[in-house]
């Protein structure tokens, strides 16, 4: 972990960024943001999903803004803009093949971008030919999917007719279609089990994708994993440097979804220790952890998929610690 960490600095520098985006509220000591609106998820089916996937049941969805009846994405974009936000992630419920349902909403999207000045992240499911043609043509900042790397997670969690290879296959599509890929790795999936992390990781590391984003498993009231516990931070920590050593030179970001308590602030100092380049939501300590390590924190209102408009030469609005 210690080589990890090091090689990290070399290819990164000592900047560590921490994410706290409006999806919930959160403070703590180290770091109350002042714009909870400025990135918000929004749903385009409302509270509604084909699969109900065994570790969400649409929970998930209850806290995303829906389209409202007789209102379309850039009029809801319009109101949002209005109320202090810069940037939307369009998500929503699952089809029975796996996509979320986007393609009549994409049209709308260069104007929520040209006209409004919001940066607009996608969350596409499993990707289809013209969904990834269609995501290009929209110019969306950014394209997320859950990379699931079990045929039996697919099957048994997901509740879909496929294979993991058909992630691999999206990926492809992505790829090809020249988008910015923020894959997201759940680990723990499979009712806690660790049993498709490895193999997501390889297909993710055969492409060419931005930022990766690690999440644990957080069992949800109401859904058939309530009583699941989740994996050991031991566990967690592998996949951690697996990841690390497999795309060194790849950012890789611990993202909102993981468990609290104390299982929280061991993960993020894991996640630091290890050598990644994010966290959203830090645990109450995390930001005076990472400069103990010699790390200076930079703290973002962003989803942590966004990690790349720095990249980019676009400046992310920065609220440094009091």
């Amino acid at each position: 972990m210690v080589d990890l960490f090091e090689r990290r600095v070399d290819i990164f520098g000592n900047r560590i960024e921490f994410y706290a985006p409006g999806l919930k509220r959160w403070q703590t000591s180290e770091w109350r943001p002042k714009n909870s609106r400025r990135f918000l998820p929004i749903s385009v089916t409302g509270q509604s999903c084909a699969l109900n996937c065994d570790h969400c049941q649409t929970k998930v969805l209850e806290g995303m803004i829906s389209v409202r009846l007789g209102e379309n994405l850039f009029e809801l974009a319009s109101r949002l803009k209005s109320e202090g936000t810069e940037g939307i992630l369009i998500s929503g419920g699952s089809t029975k093949s796996g996509g979320v349902p986007l393609r009549r909403h994409l049209k709308l999207v260069p104007r929520i971008k040209e006209e409004l000045g919001l940066k607009v992240v996608a969350h596409s499911g499993v990707v289809s030919p013209s969904l990834a043609d269609d995501l290009a043509q929209a110019g969306v900042d950014a394209v997320m999917l859950d990379i699931i790397g079990a045929d039996e997670t697919v099957q048994q969690v997901y509740h879909l007719p496929l294979v993991a290879s058909d992630f691999d296959l999206s990926l492809s599509r992505l790829d090809a279609a020249g988008l910015r890929i923020i894959p997201h790795v759940v680990i723990g999936l499979h009712y806690g089990r660790i049993i498709g992390e490895y193999r997501a990781l390889e297909m993710i590391a055969n492409h060419r994708v931005d930022t990766v984003i690690l999440v644990v498993l957080t069992p949800l009231i109401g859904t058939p994993m309530a009583d699941i516990p989740p994996p050991s931070c031991d566990d967690v920590t592998k996949i951690f440097v697996a990841a690390r050593q497999s795309m060194a030179a790849t950012k890789v970001n611990l993202g909102c979804a993981r468990p609290m308590g104390d299982l929280k602030m061991r993960l993020d100092e894991a996640a630091i220790d290890v050598g990644l380049n994010g966290i959203a939501y830090p645990a109450e300590g995390a930001i005076a952890y990472a400069r103990s390590k010699g790390l200076e924190p930079e703290l973002y209102e962003w989803c942590c998929s966004m990690s790349w408009a720095q990249a980019v030469g676009e400046k992310l609005v920065e609220v440094r610690v009091s």
